[in-house]
């Protein structure tokens, strides 16, 4: 069942500050292999120019991807959570995020579009200090999957995707002809 295109343009309210602290930027760094000192040291941050440590720049998706489960939980959309895969994910930095940053993040609907069964939605998530000072802006593209009993526009109802050899059943399982095909990659 396709999503409700009046959903494009809404916007949910900021979420609550996130206050960053030093040690969740250390954390990440390490769990991302960010191994420059700007992300673990204060002195090396500062001589750096920075007033404190830097996070790493994928560590916005702390804040992005928490604040779009206001538009995953919304009842009224009617998306099933459970058939959503994250899709694509970038990001614009006007400036590094940083140690003491209490942050807020809103949510826009940019995009929703069908596709094959599926439907793609795009979410902006502006992070902005408390001030209001932009400092990133997220975009992500969550892919809710379409069910095996509602087949793709256009199609015949067949439960092939119609890929090649990698065609997959309704199930998202791999045939044995595409299990052969990937056991000679």
């Amino acid at each position: 069942m396709a999503l409700d295109q009046a959903f494009i343009g809404r916007v949910y309210p900021p979420t609550a500050p996130y206050e960053v602290a030093r040690e969740k930027i250390r954390e990440f760094a390490v769990a991302v292999g960010a191994a420059d000192p700007v992300h673990h040291d204060v002195a090396a941050a500062v001589a750096a120019g920075h007033p404190d440590v830097i996070a790493p720049p994928t560590f916005a998706v702390i804040l992005s991807m928490g604040a779009t489960s206001a538009l995953t939980e919304d009842p009224e959309l009617g998306l099933d959570y459970s058939r959503v895969v994250h899709g694509d994910q970038s990001f614009v930095h006007h400036r590094p995020i940083r140690g003491g940053d209490r942050l807020l993040t809103t949510t826009t609907v940019e995009s929703i579009v069908s596709r094959a069964g599926n439907d793609m939605i795009t979410v902006r998530a502006d992070i902005n200090t408390e001030d209001g000072e932009l400092v990133t802006v997220a975009r992500s593209m969550l892919v809710a999957r379409g069910t095996a009993d509602t087949p793709a526009p256009g199609s015949n109802g067949s439960a092939s995707t119609g890929n090649g050899a990698g065609d997959q059943d309704a199930t998202g399982s791999a045939g044995a002809a595409s299990e052969s095909e990937g056991a000679r990659a």
